[in-house]
């Protein structure tokens, strides 16, 4: 097998995942705010809110518009959780809640990296292997990386924030590509979604690489 000239990974559920669950942090966060709710049932309703949710992709926003909107979107699914829990007119000052929430998920707290990353990162840039990252999440992606000191080993970051397209959409892929100047085939893609990851990369030619992080 020919060894590819850059391995892309996919960040939240392959380079590192939440602690817990996002319920779990949710809950935390919201008893901060006199409001208590069980975190499997916040969990079931992030879920449920997330995968009714348009794809976190602007386009035609202006790249210093684009903070805003990510926060407004991520808003948006923090209310219908709260919504489909049945609490949200508990809290008092549900904007000062959110903008704690938001704020903590751009930390290194909430997150633990997998403990196979570490190594294989080293043992790819030993190899002189480029290294990048294809992401769905938000710029909040790059304080994350750089609180888990993982930042260093990226020499290119795409997210669909501010590419304006989402995986398996084929132009994130192929706006990471042209970073490194790499045709489709010399590159590898590494992601815990068969849709968005694995089919996603086959199809611009890329190989991709399923990672079962849940024992599916």
């Amino acid at each position: 097998m020919e060894r590819p000239k850059v391995i892309f990974l996919d960040a939240v559920g392959t380079l590192f995942g939440v602690k817990g669950s996002v319920g779990e942090i949710y809950s935390q966060i919201a008893q901060e705010f006199g409001v208590q709710v069980p975190p499997d049932t916040l969990n079931k309703a992030f879920i449920q809110s997330f995968k009714a949710s348009s794809p976190p992709i602007f386009p035609g926003a202006e790249q210093q518009d684009i903070p805003q909107r990510e926060f407004d979107w991520w808003l948006q699914i923090a209310c219908h959780t709260f919504e489909r829990a049945g609490v949200l007119p508990q809290f008092s000052d549900f904007s000062a809640f959110f903008s704690e929430l938001y704020i903590h998920f751009g930390t290194a707290e909430p997150w633990f990296i997998y403990p196979d990353v570490l190594a294989s990162l080293v043992n790819w840039q030993g190899l002189g292997i480029q290294l990048g990252i294809i992401s769905n999440f938000d710029s909040r992606l790059y304080s994350v990386l750089q609180d888990l000191q993982l930042r260093e080993f990226f020499s290119s970051i795409t997210i669909s924030t501010q590419v304006g397209a989402a995986k398996p959409d084929r132009q994130i892929f192929l706006t990471a590509l042209e970073k490194h100047n790499c045709p489709p085939e010399l590159a590898w893609h590494i992601g815990d979604s068969i849709k968005e990851d694995y089919h996603g990369a086959k199809a611009v030619g890329l190989r991709g690489i399923w990672i079962n992080r849940n024992g599916k």
